[in-house]
């Protein structure tokens, strides 16, 4: 014991990482069908180690914090502004009726249980994960027209009920969020998401790493000429969705020019559709295994939309007015503000499109120096847009607006999460800046969330524990109760009558409502993706002002 509280004096880390690798250890073991998670683990790993004494200075946990739910709302920022409007009704009421069922929840237990307000008030604050109502709790005690002593009391103890019930309050809102919830809706958070992403997508497929077609759109064949002979290349080129990028004769290879005559014995390698390429041995001649000297590169490229005379036309326009910009290249995709898009001839390009270009090197070089700005593919962070991103976060987070004697204030995490939207969105317009490869947005979200609910076990595990043993577990039994009811009337509330279909949206939405950081970083990762996000954005911003409400209202009446 003395050995151990020796060590995790001298490098509190040490009891961090311990506590990252035995949670995530824990939240890989399946009990039936029930799986705690990583971050889950992490917090219950992390209170036992606390027993050994560990101090972790409270700035850590507002770092990895503000690490988390930046990368969160940078990944999401596009998304979340398009879906701002009368759409964001359902998250606006699920966000009150949450915060409006915790205050009633409070108030009856504070009464059943005997609790004084500043218990009650602490309780609300742990059981609800929301520290910002010891604050104004603290602030509303002061106006009671009490002793010192009597205030001192009071505002003592809201520190202990937050205290004791702060660690099942995180814990609690991943039961409800990423275990119930799907169970009493019969359907996975995963399924769901896919299902919401491929909606989004219009059927479009994204791959993962390491996947591929079996039957790519685009591909390369190389055919010996018999009876395309006499034509010349642009005659051949017409007849289909296909290139010809290099010719051989006489084993020399030669220049393909639009008015160069094919010959029999030419060999030519094709590029282009599958559909057009694939019927070229019926036209052309016979398709060759394999041809010494053939062989090319060809290159997928992102292409900025920059050039004026893009800009408010539609493709089609573009193609009959530009003929240079389409041979040789084909379209596999066009994204908008990092959503993909339909790419049909009346499709407006718009500035800061992104067109995903397949073709040999020379020819892409040729539409991007026409069209605007190649993007190319790096696995470097752009840190001095990263960086002001957070400060500025973290700058917002700062600022208190006063309603009446409430103070209001976003916090470190309301503001990064802020600011990250913001940034994300400028980014979706200027691609050219603000590189964050998705590796490090997912160490960033990983280690930031488990990296946080570490650090809050650390810090407030041996406390809580002690005030369970000393006063009983008529606090913690309340905590749990203020957790989970106002959940589970949201979630009725959010099923039958808000109409809620889609398990991973719903998670999102339920999880943002709670201000529950933890839970909503295992709806992330049971989704893979981030069709969550975009729900937890808006319920998030809006129960950290109506959670943070509740302080002076609890005072006033439990």
């Amino acid at each position: 014991m003395d050995l151990l509280n020796g060590i995790f004096t001298q490098s509190p880390e040490i009891a961090i990482f311990l506590s990252l690798a035995g949670g995530y250890w824990l939240g890989k073991i399946q009990f039936g069908k029930f799986q705690l998670g990583g971050v889950a683990g992490s917090l219950l790993v992390a209170v036992l180690i606390s027993q050994f004494g560990v101090h972790v200075d409270s700035g850590v946990k507002a770092l990895l914090f503000a690490l988390f739910i930046y990368a969160v709302g940078f990944e999401s920022g596009p998304q979340f502004f398009r879906s701002l409007g009368k759409q964001s009704l359902k998250e606006i009421l699920l966000a009150a009726v949450l915060a409006l069922s915790a205050l009633l929840t409070v108030i009856v237990i504070a009464k059943v249980f005997v609790f004084d307000k500043g218990l009650a008030a602490g309780i609300a604050a742990g059981g609800l994960t929301q520290s910002a109502i010891i604050g104004t709790a603290s602030a509303a005690i002061e106006k009671l027209g009490l002793s010192s002593s009597e205030v001192q009391q009071l505002q003592s103890n809201v520190a202990v009920g937050y205290a004791v019930t702060y660690i099942f309050g995180s814990f609690g809102a991943i039961l409800v969020c990423v275990n119930f919830l799907p169970w009493f809706m019969r359907r996975s958070i995963r399924d769901d998401a896919l299902a919401a992403e491929a909606a989004m997508l219009k059927g479009r497929r994204i791959y993962a790493v390491g996947e591929s077609s079996a039957l790519p759109d685009l591909v390369g064949r190389i055919f010996l000429i018999k009876g395309a002979a006499g034509q010349t290349l642009a005659q051949l080129e017409a007849m289909g969705q296909f290139t010809v990028a290099r010719i051989k004769r006489n084993d020399q290879i030669i220049g393909n020019s639009a008015e160069l005559v094919l010959q029999v014995g030419d060999k030519v390698l094709v590029v282009g559709r599958r559909a057009d390429v694939v019927q070229c041995e019926a036209r052309i001649g016979d398709e060759l295994a394999a041809e010494s000297g053939m062989e090319m590169l060809v290159q997928t490229r992102n292409i900025e939309i920059t050039a004026a005379e893009l800009i408010n036309k539609t493709i089609s326009e573009i193609l009959d007015k530009q003929q240079n910009i389409k041979h040789g290249v084909y379209v596999l995709a066009l994204s908008r503000q990092g959503i993909e898009i339909d790419h049909s001839p009346d499709t407006i390009i718009l500035r800061g499109d992104i067109i995903t270009l397949y073709g040999l090197k020379e020819d892409i070089e040729r539409v991007s120096s026409f069209a605007g700005t190649t993007l190319l593919p790096s696995d470097k962070t752009d840190f001095v847009y990263h960086g002001c991103g957070l400060a500025l976060g973290l700058l917002l987070g700062l600022a208190v607006v006063k309603i009446g004697s409430i103070p209001l204030t976003l916090g470190a995490g309301g503001g990064a999460l802020l600011s990250g939207l913001l940034f994300g969105w400028y980014r979706s317009r200027h691609s050219t800046i603000g590189n964050m490869p998705s590796g490090a947005s997912t160490l960033l979200r990983d280690l930031g969330l488990a990296g946080f609910v570490v650090v809050v076990g650390l810090q407030s595990g041996q406390q809580a524990v002690t005030t369970v043993l000393e006063q009983g577990l008529s606090i913690f039994f309340a905590g749990v109760l203020v957790t989970i009811i106002p959940l589970i009337i949201t979630l009725l509330f959010g099923r039958y009558v808000l109409k809620y279909d889609n398990v991973s949206v719903f998670a999102g939405a339920l999880s943002g409502s709670r201000s529950a950081n933890p839970a909503f970083g295992e709806v992330l990762d049971k989704s893979g993706n981030s069709i969550p996000t975009t729900s937890f954005a808006i319920t998030y911003a809006l129960a950290n002002v109506f959670l943070t409400l509740l302080g002076p209202l609890i005072v006033a009446f439990a």
